[in-house]
């Protein structure tokens, strides 16, 4: 393996970019000694609605439980059944079942990394109370006929947004595309705190509320505790760092979508490999640019030699974990081939031109041999 020349994500780059905003930060919290809610909190909440256009926002302690309080607050329980992504990362699935709830796989469109309504549509039954919608990746879901068919058969629609932040569909922002959103502020994320964190978008506020109770052990105020709840609050200090970082996520975006430009011009057309195809109407995040080859474990060794990072999003669908192994089908799916097939290449805010461009000498020189 040669030295990393061109790394997968640079948080340090990050980090150092807004290096004094963020010490100002960290300061300011020290400075007023409330280190659990509070003003930062508020304010952040605040401003992350304000960012996604939803009337409100709720900070929590990380991506899973975001969802798991949506799940909840909008009357999931126990023996209920969710439809959730195959292919997608175990948290979505976790969510389900901690509420006692029972995750039914639908499986992405034939060529794609989503589910879509014509894939959910058989699974609806009549235990069926939610469908969560996961943006892969940073590309939305064509979600307009998964909100209609939410609509027909009253179930919940839950946006898992937590590689989307700042996608758009059809001008609108993810967050706002169902009845609430869930985002991970996880570091590696578009917005990422320095530490766990999480955050939920929602239109109601008696939603909004409930979701309150839900992350501070079912409490609105001082010991008045009218459900069940959790302790899962956004840390002040967090919540301070992400209002650093939260005015320069189009910025970084932007960055992505540079990249992801250049790698759509200049891999097109390489027999063997697949390139993301982004929907009419979609402005992805590109949290990720996953590609598909049949050569995925050759090319990813061929670019760690030549010093490119790479990584497999994910290696089994969720249903061929252990965890989750009764609900998976006997047959090859979509998600099986997916997982397969997939790599990512390095792409990021602070990843430039002249790296990618080895990226794609080396995709390049790869399936040239």
């Amino acid at each position: 393996m040669s030295p990393v020349r061109v790394p997968f994500l640079d948080l340090q780059a990050a980090t150092a970019e807004l290096r004094p905003q963020l010490d100002q930060a960290w300061a300011r919290v020290l400075d007023t000694g409330w280190y659990i809610g509070g003003g930062e909190v508020a304010a952040f909440e605040q401003e992350f609605a304000a960012s996604v256009g939803a009337p409100f926002a709720v900070g929590v302690g990380n991506g899973l439980d975001a969802i798991a309080f949506a799940l909840q607050a909008l009357g999931v329980v126990a023996g209920d059944e969710v439809i959730v992504p195959a292919h997608t990362f175990i948290a979505t699935w976790l969510a389900v079942r901690m509420l006692g709830a029972i995750p039914v796989a639908a499986e992405p469109e034939a060529g794609r990394f989503n589910i879509s309504a014509r894939t959910i549509e058989p699974l609806i039954n009549a235990r069926t109370r939610a469908v969560i919608a996961v943006h892969l990746y940073g590309e939305p879901v064509e979600i307009e006929p998964v909100a209609e068919l939410c609509r027909l058969h009253q179930l919940a629609l839950i946006e898992d947004a937590a590689q989307a932040h700042g996608a758009l569909r059809n001008s609108r922002a993810v967050g706002t595309l169902g009845d609430a959103a869930a985002f991970s502020l996880y570091p590696t994320k578009n917005l990422g705190a320095l530490g766990d964190a999480g955050v939920l978008t929602v239109a109601s506020e008696s939603l909004r509320d409930q979701l309150l109770r839900l992350r501070n052990y079912g409490s609105l105020h001082k010991y008045e505790h009218d459900i069940e709840g959790r302790n899962s609050r956004l840390d002040s200090l967090q919540a301070a760092l992400l209002r650093v970082k939260l005015p320069v996520l189009a910025q970084w975006n932007q960055r992505r979508r540079d990249i992801a430009a250049l790698y759509q011009a200049q891999l097109r057309g390489i027999d063997g490999l697949s390139l993301p195809q982004s929907l009419p109407g979609n402005e992805p995040a590109w949290h990720l640019y996953a590609v598909r080859t049949p050569k995925r474990e050759a090319l990813a060794r061929f670019l760690a030699a030549r010093g490119i990072e790479t990584m497999r999003h994910y290696p089994k669908p969720v249903y061929r974990t252990p965890p989750f192994a009764a609900c998976g089908p006997s047959q090859v799916t979509e998600s099986d081939r997916i997982a397969d097939e997939q790599l990512s290449l390095p792409i990021g805010p602070h990843l430039s031109a002249a790296q990618a461009g080895e990226v794609i000498v080396a995709v390049h020189d790869f399936f040239k041999r």
